[in-house]
């Protein structure tokens, strides 16, 4: 049987579709960014944008004077793309080239950014070594926000099944290691005028008792 190539998958997507052609485009991630400031996230915060490809909260990282960013994906040619958008701007990024159920951070992150890449891990053991990677690698007080498709949203995307979740069953499966914030559910309009309901997910690490 042969194996599905996940980064291959999203190699071809990112070569052949404008970002204006995908489902998942946002010229605004305003979601993102009002966690951002609801967390009084400072300039200084080491962040990292799991999943993050070309999408635009990198420039707007950098446009609110965020100066430790780092953006993962495992498609080379988004991060290719985003560099190439941002010009000198990117090399005041850290792009790392990585498949998010099993990268291997350098060092702990103050904010753990996620839209949309979580959902695409629908394995137990993939879905185990994130949530232990995370662990590992979210700073003392650090924040974790990941926002996956809701039970009302689609069930696969760009070709791929994804796993939908509800308030309950993200605070289940990472109440182990993380203290649920808040949740809220939000409505993406596509650039083909559909909508896609998501839910967002904040996290602080569970402290022990």
């Amino acid at each position: 049987m042969e194996t599905f190539d996940r980064k291959q998958h999203w190699d071809a997507i990112y070569q052949t579709k404008a970002l204006k052609d995908v489902s998942w485009f946002q010229s605004t991630p305003q979601t993102s960014l009002d966690f951002l400031h609801e967390f009084r996230v400072p300039l200084d915060a080491r962040i990292i944008d799991i999943g993050g490809g070309d999408s635009y909260l990198v420039d707007h990282l950098l446009r609110e004077g965020y100066r430790d960013i780092t953006v993962l994906d495992i498609s080379e040619a988004s991060i290719e793309r985003a560099k190439l958008r941002l010009g000198e701007q990117a090399d005041k990024v850290t792009w790392i080239v990585a498949d998010a159920a099993n990268f291997e951070p350098s060092r702990k992150y103050d904010f753990w950014h996620d839209r949309a890449a979580f959902h695409f891990l629908t394995s137990e053991h993939e879905v185990a070594g994130y949530l232990n990677t995370a662990r590992q690698h979210l700073s003392e007080n650090g924040i974790m926000v990941v926002g996956t498709f809701s039970e009302n949203g689609p069930e696969k995307c760009s070709g791929m099944a994804v796993k939908q979740y509800s308030e309950t069953t993200m605070t289940s499966l990472f109440e182990r290691f993380f203290k649920k914030i808040k949740c809220i559910t939000v409505d993406h309009q596509t650039p083909f005028n559909t909508i896609q309901n998501f839910i967002f997910c904040s996290f602080r690490i569970q402290q022990a008792s």
